[in-house]
C-alpha cells in the first residue's frame, strides 16, 4: 500500500515537473519569436522615420510632439504600466509580496502595449531602444503562463520573472551569455540554485528561436581590432574608463533625478510634458543633423566597425535626446541609445590617441559608458564582446568596464534600474517615495 502511494506521488511530482518545464520551454520559444518580430518592426520604424524626414529637417517638429502626445495618452488610458524601459517594473515585481501587485506590472496587455507603443515611438523619432521593453515583454509572458499553469509561489515570485527577463535580453541582442549575466547581476543580485537550470534553458531556447528567424548575426557586426594594453594603449584604456564612467554616471543621475522631478508635472499635465519633450527631441535632431533620432544602432555600428566618423557633439545630442524621450513617459528603453552614446564618446577621445585604432577607442568608450549607466560591469563586458564578435579586446574591455563602474559607484550609490524600480515597489506598499539621494549621501 505504501509503495503504491509512493509511486503515485512520484508520478504526480514528475507530471508537475514536466508541466513546469513545458511552460518554461514554450514561454522561451514565444519570447524568442516575439523578440525577433519586435526587432524587425523596430528597425523598419527607425528607417521609415529617418527616410521620410530627410525631405525636410523641420518635419520632426510636427511628427514627434504629436506622436509622443498620442503615445502617452494611449499609455495612460489603454496600457497603464507599460511606460518607460520595463526593466524597473520587472525588477520591482521580484521584490513584491502580493500577486495582485505583480499583475499590475506583468500581463499580456502590458506586453502588447509595450510592443506597439515602442514601435510607435520609433516611428516618431524618439531616442529609445527595444531591448529593455523586450525584458518586460519576456517577464510578462513567463509570468502569465505561470498563472495559467498555477505554478508554485516561489516560481511566481522570482524564477519566472528572471527567466523571462533573461530570455528577453538574449533574444533582443542575440547574446545568450549576456542574458544570463544580466539576470544574475541586475535582476536578482544573487544566483539561486533552484532557478539556475530553468533560467539557462529559457535563455538558450529564446536565443535559438530568434536566431532561427533572423539568422546568426552579431548585433554590431564583426570587429577585428587588437591593441596592446600593457604598453601604448594603457593610458587610452584609463582615459576611456574615466570619461565613460563620469559621463555615464552623470547621464544616469540626470535620468533618475529628472524622472522624480518631472513626475508631479506628468501627473497634472502628461500631454503637455510629452509635447515639450517631443520638441526637445526634434530640436536635438535638427542640431545633430538627424543622427540623434532613433535607436542609434546605425551610428554605433559605423563607429565601432571603423566605416566612418561622427561629429564630436554626437554623444551629447544622443544623451539629451534619450533623456527627453524617457522623461516624456512613453514606453522605450535606454540600452541601445546608451551603447550608441558611449560609442560616440570615441569621436572625442580617439584624436588624443592617434596610434590606437579609432574603432577600438569607440568600443572601449561604449563599454565604459554602458557599465557606468547600468552598473553591471560583467554584463557590459559580455554584451559588448558578444555584439562585436571580438575577443582580442577582452583585457582592455574588462579594465575599462571596472574603472568606469568604480567611478559610477562613487557618484551614484544605487544602480539606475534599482532606483527607477523604487516608486513601483513603494506604490505597492503604499509608502511615499523618499527624496533622491545625493551623490555624497552614502559617503557620510
Amino acid at each position: 500500500m505504501l509503495s503504491r502511494i509512493k509511486t503515485s506521488s512520484q508520478k504526480l511530482v514528475s507530471i508537475q515537473a514536466w508541466k513546469i518545464r513545458l511552460v518554461f520551454f514554450g514561454g522561451a520559444v514565444l519570447v524568442g519569436l516575439i523578440a525577433a518580430v519586435f526587432a524587425i518592426s523596430s528597425d523598419f520604424a527607425n528607417h521609415w522615420f529617418k527616410q521620410h524626414t530627410q525631405t525636410s529637417p523641420y518635419l520632426p517638429f510636427l511628427i514627434t510632439p504629436l506622436g509622443l502626445v498620442t503615445i502617452v495618452w494611449l499609455t495612460r488610458k489603454v496600457f497603464p504600466g507599460s511606460q518607460g524601459s520595463g526593466i524597473p517594473q520587472s525588477i520591482a515585481t521580484i521584490d513584491m509580496s502580493r500577486h495582485e501587485d505583480r499583475s499590475k506590472l506583468l500581463s499580456i496587455r502590458i506586453a502588447i502595449g509595450k510592443i506597439l507603443l515602442t514601435i510607435g515611438g520609433l516611428f516618431c523619432g524618439a531616442s529609445i531602444g527595444r531591448e529593455g521593453p523586450t525584458v518586460h515583454i519576456g517577464a510578462s509572458i513567463m509570468y502569465t503562463l505561470g498563472n495559467l499553469a498555477k505554478f508554485p509561489s516561489h516560481f511566481m515570485e522570482r524564477g519566472l520573472v528572471m527567466a523571462g527577463g533573461a530570455a528577453g535580453i538574449a533574444a533582443a541582442f542575440n547574446t545568450p551569455l549576456a542574458g544570463i549575466m544580466f539576470a544574475i547581476e541586475e535582476m536578482s543580485r544573487s544566483f539561486e540554485q533552484r532557478t539556475s537550470g530553468t533560467l539557462l534553458t529559457a535563455v538558450v531556447i529564446a536565443g535559438i528561436t530568434a536566431i532561427a528567424l533572423q539568422g546568426n548575426y552579431t548585433y554590431f557586426g564583426s570587429t577585428k581590432v587588437e591593441i596592446d594594453v600593457i604598453s601604448s594603449a594603457l593610458i587610452a584604456v584609463i582615459v576611456c574608463g574615466v570619461i565613460g564612467g563620469i559621463s555615464g554616471a552623470l547621464f544616469s543621475y540626470l535620468l533618475v533625478h529628472g524622472t522624480r522631478w518631472i513626475n508631479p508635472f506628468q501627473s497634472r499635465w502628461p500631454l503637455i510634458v510629452a509635447a515639450s519633450c517631443g520638441l526637445v527631441i526634434a530640436l536635438t535632431g535638427l542640431l545633430s543633423g538627424g543622427s540623434s533620432f532613433g535607436t542609434g544602432y546605425e551610428e554605433a555600428k559605423i563607429l565601432i566597425s571603423g566605416e566612418g566618423k561622427l561629429e564630436a557633439t554626437y554623444s551629447f545630442y544622443k544623451m539629451l535626446s534619450t533623456l527627453a524621450s524617457y522623461l516624456s513617459g512613453i514606453p522605450g528603453g535606454i540600452f541601445a541609445p546608451s551603447l550608441s552614446a558611449g560609442a560616440g564618446l570615441g569621436s572625442i577621445v580617439s584624436p588624443w590617441f592617434t596610434e590606437t585604432p579609432g574603432n577600438a577607442i569607440a568600443i572601449l568608450c561604449m563599454v565604459g559608458f554602458f557599465s557606468a549607466v547600468v552598473q553591471t560591469p560583467l554584463t557590459a563586458i559580455i554584451i559588448v564582446m558578444e555584439m562585436t564578435d571580438n575577443q582580442t579586446l577582452l583585457l582592455p574591455i574588462m579594465l575599462t568596464a571596472f574603472i568606469s563602474y568604480g567611478i559610477s559607484k562613487i557618484i551614484n550609490h544605487e544602480a539606475i534600474y534599482r532606483e527607477l524600480a523604487l516608486p513601483f515597489i513603494q506604490q505597492a506598499e503604499n509608502k511615499p517615495v523618499p527624496p533622491p539621494k545625493s551623490e555624497t549621501d552614502h559617503l557620510v
